[in-house]
This record gives structure tokens, sequence and C-alpha cells, in this order.
């Protein structure tokens, strides 16, 4: 089948976690002889972004990196409608211009002959209702929520068709332990400032206890304004910046442990999302301590495939007895990577969106799955 992904950017990582999940749905798609292309508007905040911050080389690195995966970009005169005659499945994404939406959605409702879905991985549903409510919805086939709770929240509004929970994953092709690489470090965190939506868990549930400890602590990440790179220069903390997620299982090897610091709405409105970045720690065999975040899916082992601390004072003192106790470590690692190998990369997601499209995909998309179980 012709996969089609209407992506904010597949090419830009930069304060975008879900091109990392869409590369490694899309390299599985292809392992299995589909075809997967992804469209990104030309202008995108992500890839402007990373230009502005990196330089042309930075997207430039992404077909040196990605070789089997390709992506176009589409302006004011791009023609959507050719782009959409041969596709089977398009899968849109919800940062997708809402124009663009609608347009995708009239080609479907005027008897395109693919399945549309919509793909949800943002807080967009609690904190700025009326943007999704605007979106022209009806002619989807379905939605792809990546949480229970996001769903509820599409079926209670009556947003879209049919409601699918399809959660993120780990790219285990990429996110795989590296046990070779010299420790350079105890601590360190890959996760970006944003608009104050953690602002003071960083500094509880990060900052604070790496300083007490005094760890060799290291920050990746983008948006981080003057006084917070203040508050981590008095903490003994180095700040490295944005660095490209391919380079991220190399980071993770070179470290003891790592932290999940959920933002804000994640906790109190929609419980049970984790940061890809929990999936993607675990798949690189890093122990790993939460701030508080309650895994009401069960998608995980609490205190068994990671550690919560309930405050910072908690933090701390997980943090020294983990870094203290190999043993302890080497069970975490252990047990982080049976959870995700058994449920949560790429390929487990590839087959769930394998059966949505059974359950919810127009006669071509089902035929073509049909043909392919029979060959099997």
């Amino acid at each position: 089948m012709k996969f089609l992904f209407y992506s904010h950017s597949l090419v830009s990582c930069w304060n975008h976690g879900n091109a990392h999940f869409l590369r490694g749905v899309m390299r599985d798609l292809r392992r299995r002889g589909h075809q997967a292309l992804a469209l990104e508007p030309e202008d995108s905040w992500s890839r402007m972004n990373l230009v502005r911050d990196q330089g042309e080389a930075a997207p430039a690195r992404f077909a040196a990196t990605f070789p089997e995966l390709t992506s176009l970009s589409y302006g004011p005169d791009f023609d959507h409608e050719m782009a959409l005659a041969d596709a089977d499945v398009v899968i849109v994404h919800e940062w997708t211009d809402p124009k663009i939406v609608e347009r995708v959605g009239k080609v479907r409702q005027s008897g395109g002959d693919f399945t549309l879905l919509f793909h949800d991985t943002h807080h967009r549903a609690v904190s700025a209702q009326a943007d999704i409510a605007a979106m022209r919805l009806a002619p989807f086939d379905g939605v792809l929520a990546f949480g229970e709770t996001l769903r509820e929240r599409y079926l209670r509004a009556g947003w879209g068709r049919s409601v699918f929970t399809w959660h993120e994953a780990a790219d285990d092709a990429l996110f795989r332990p590296m046990p070779g690489l010299e420790k350079t470090g105890d601590l360190v965190w890959i996760g970006n400032w944003g608009d104050d939506e953690r602002s003071e868990e960083i500094a509880t549930f990060l900052v604070e206890p790496a300083a007490e400890l005094g760890l060799a602590t290291t920050i990746y990440g983008v948006r981080y304004p003057d006084e917070a790179l203040a508050s981590l220069q008095r903490a003994g903390i180095a700040y490295r910046g944005w660095t490209a997620n391919a380079d991220v299982p190399r980071i993770f090897a070179q470290h003891d442990v790592t932290v999940h610091i959920p933002r804000r709405p994640y906790v109190t409105h929609l419980p049970g999302i984790p940061t890809i970045r929990v999936f993607e720690a675990l798949a690189c065999g890093i122990p790993l301590i939460s701030a508080p975040w309650d895994d009401v899916e069960g998608l995980f082992r609490t205190n068994t495939d990671y550690l919560v601390a309930r405050d910072g004072g908690e933090m701390t003192q997980l943090l020294r007895g983990v870094l203290a106790d190999d043993a302890r470590r080497a069970e975490l690692v252990k047990n982080g990577l049976e959870t995700i190998r058994a449920r949560h990369t790429c390929r487990h997601r590839v087959d769930q969106l394998l059966e949505i499209l059974a359950l919810c995909g127009t006669r071509r998309a089902t035929d073509q799955l049909k043909r392919a179980e029979a060959a099997e």
C-alpha cells in the first residue's frame, strides 16, 4: 500500500517529537514492503527554527541519516489532489494547516478512494479546544489519538467518526543500548523548555537535586530563556542546546541515569500519556526516574521499569540510590528493555495501525490487507 503522511516535519526534530515516531513508523512500513511518503510545509515552524539555530547543513543531515525516508515540501501552488490520487492511506497530523485539512477532506468526501485518518499527538484538545473543534473532520474515516484520555476527549466532543488510541513508541532500529561507550557524566536530560509548561518541575526534579548531589549533569534542548540558562549555570549543569535525535542513543549510553519531566497538561488533564523520551530512554537501556506521572493505562510497570519521585526530596534520594547501586541500575535496564521490546516499538504500532485499517479502512485498503494476509 502507499501511505501518505501530512506531517509538520519529517526532516526536522527541533522541538518536534512527533518526527521521531513518524520516522520509525515509516521505516517499518517500508521494511514490510509498503510505500511511505511524508509531505511537510516548506515553512514549517520546526524546520525554520532548525535552520536558524543550526544552519542549512542540519536538514541535509536528515537524508544522510535516514536515506530510506522521503519527504516532499509543499507550498501554496502544490497540487494536493494529484499527490492524493494514488494513495491508499492518508494520515494527517493535527499541526497541519486547517485549510489543508479541509482540502484533503474534500478530496476524500468527493470520492477519493483512500482511507483518511487524523493523527493527534499534542494537548491542544484540552489547552486550545477551539482549534481542534474548528478542524473539519467529518470526512475522515478515523482519528488516531496518542492516549486513551485524549481519545475520550474526542469522543465526548463528537470530533471524528471513529477514534482509536495509538500511542507513540520507540524506533528500536535506532534506539538501542550501546554498552561499549565510555561514561562521560552521571545525569542527562534531553528536553525542551517550552512555554513554561514545566519550568517549576524542571527546577524541582532536575536542577535542584543535581546541584545538591553535585552530579555531573548535562541538558540538551531548545527554547531555554536567559533566566533558565542562568539557573543551570549556577547549579553547575552543562547546557548543550539542540541535538539531533539520531545522536540521542549515544548520549544516553554515556550517562548513568536520566529523568522524565512531563509537561503539566499531561499530568493534570491528559494523564497516562508519556513523552516519547520515556519509550526511547528505556529502549536505550538507561535507568529512568520520573517526576509525578500517573500511568493510568498501564503502559509500563511503575517502579519496576522506572522509578517515580513524588517530590524533589524523593528525586534526590532516588538519584543518590540508583547512582550508588550497580545492581539496581542493571535491574532497571533489564526491566525497561523487556517492556519496550514486548509492547512499545514502532513495529507494534504498525501492527496496530494495520488492525485499525481493517476496522475503518476503505475497500481499497482492506482489500490489499486481505491479499497480504492470504500471501503470508
